[in-house]
């Protein structure tokens, strides 16, 4: 090559000649229900409670913009995927487009995403199965049933629950992508049907007039010391869509990936829109958005007693706790993956890139951030950090629409088995929304991202880049790149 990794981007045929493909087992329909499984769950199961108490019955627009800003998204990285057909996402997307340093940051950014994100999910999931318990007569230890600090006036050490589902998860995800699809599957089938069975059930109780107002708090303004609107909903929702990227993640273990992928990514943001959205809108109509202060961690338990249908109530529990069963496993899965390519890479340490041979998977790694994020669920107070999960993700959402852009300009002659359409007006305003949900974030988490940036840097100057395995300055590059590809 002519130019550093580091000051042009990377041609797709190096990315894939140096690739290393798992066990591929994964159609169109194994995708759409991957993506599902990472979409719906803490969205419909905790988020709308908080949601509503911030915009009202617009939360159901709120979640249009999210999922709007996701759409737009989910098509750059449709046309990534079909031009890359490898494991990484947008790590890998930003590799090709923009070189190495800005592909550490990306995936550094993407760690933080999938490894929280996962922790944070994990809470809630515990708060579910403690409640589902109780209701059958089963109490675990208060102290076991949380992180310290959590709820003040109860004292509290650990989350157990939450600290084994991660590490259960992690089991299922290192045996092997068929165990895991047929896991998530089951799982997503399961959390369907309860969910269309709290429509069916709840429809007939909707009040029109719990609607009015419409919109309480406008697009944006400053209720109760807070932001408040339609906007900084969409910023809380955001993390509902969290993890559709991953799907981008299994390239490797796609059949036919330049056209599975697209259809794939896009098919479960469609479908699970479109159930927010009809949730949302039910919840808010059957009781008053008000209501949902009492209910903050449980909000769907307001409209089953404001219906009188508590039967429902384990039901739907079960449907919580599988739900946010399926986004733990997505987006560890996606961790795996990722971490797996930037150890392919040289970036990390090949420790994480070791496949075994016997289950066809990075297992090494699996277990390694498996470990450390079910530690995190059971320690780590996670409330207040999933706005930095938000701020990661929304990162990786605009580099890789920019490199859509830098990539029609610089490269039109690349087969792409997919084409975002109406380039370059997609991309920008993927970008445009992803910038307006970054500006609802608090301060606060601007500064924990600069902190987990500058020790991303650390790292990347103090090892990946000596050890890159495709940067062209490290003399033994090519020759153990092929190592690392056999």
């Amino acid at each position: 090559m002519q130019c550093s990794v580091n000051s042009c981007n990377l041609p797709v045929n190096e990315i894939l000649k140096y690739s290393s493909p798992l066990k591929r087992t994964l159609k169109t329909w194994d995708l759409t229900f991957l993506g599902i499984g990472a979409i719906i769950g803490t969205g419909i199961f905790v988020l709308t409670g908080r949601g509503a108490l911030t915009a009202g019955p617009a939360l159901s627009l709120s979640f249009l913009i999210a999922a709007i800003c996701c759409g737009f998204a989910g098509l750059c990285y449709a046309e990534f995927a079909s031009m890359a057909p490898v494991s990484g996402s947008a790590y890998t997307y930003s590799y090709i487009a923009f070189g190495e340093i800005i592909a550490f940051i990306i995936g550094w950014d993407l760690i933080l995403e999938y490894a929280l994100g996962a922790a944070t999910v994990s809470v809630g999931w515990s708060g579910y199965f403690v409640n589902l318990l109780q209701n059958l007569g089963i109490h675990i230890p208060t102290v076991l049933t949380a992180a310290a600090g959590t709820t003040p006036g109860v004292t509290t050490f650990f989350n157990l629950p939450a600290f084994l589902i991660v590490l259960l998860i992690t089991w299922i995800i290192s045996i092997g992508i068929t165990q895991t699809k047929r896991v998530n599957d089951t799982m997503v089938i399961v959390k369907l049907a309860v969910i269309i069975l709290f429509i069916v059930c709840t429809i007939w109780f909707i009040k029109p007039h719990n609607w009015v107002p419409f919109s309480p708090y406008g697009l944006y303004s400053f209720h109760g010391g807070s932001a408040a609107g339609i906007i900084p909903a969409a910023s809380i929702v955001f993390f509902s869509f969290i993890g559709f990227d991953s799907v981008s993640s299994s390239a490797e273990e796609t059949i036919n990936p330049s056209k599975t992928l697209p259809r794939g990514i896009l098919g479960s943001l469609l479908i699970s829109t479109v159930l927010y959205i009809i949730m949302t809108l039910i919840m808010t109509g059957v009781v008053k958005y008000t209501v949902f202060a009492r209910f903050l961690d449980a909000p769907i338990l307001a409209v089953l007693h404001s219906t009188g249908q508590t039967w429902l109530s384990i039901i739907v529990s079960v449907g919580a706790i599988l739900g946010m069963t399926t986004v733990i496993l997505v987006q560890l899965y996606g961790q795996s993956r990722i971490t797996y390519s930037m150890s392919r890479d040289g970036l990390f340490p090949s420790f994480f890139g070791s496949v075994n041979p016997k289950y066809q998977t990075p297992f090494k790694g699996t277990w390694f951030f498996g470990i450390v994020t079910a530690i995190a669920g059971g320690l780590i107070n996670l409330n207040i950090l999933s706005e930095l999960v938000n701020i990661g993700t929304l990162t990786a959402f605009v580099l890789v629409s920019a490199g859509i852009l830098w990539m029609r300009h610089s490269h039109p002659e690349l087969h792409r088995g997919f084409r975002a359409p109406g380039v370059p007006v997609t991309p920008i305003i993927a970008i445009l929304f992803c910038l307006v949900l970054i500006a609802g974030l608090n301060w606060e988490t601007w500064v924990r991202f600069i902190v987990w940036f500058a020790i991303g840097m650390v790292i990347y100057f103090a090892y990946a880049k000596r050890h890159s395995k495709l940067n062209p300055s490290n003399s033994d590059g090519t020759a153990s790149a092929k190592k690392g590809a056999d």
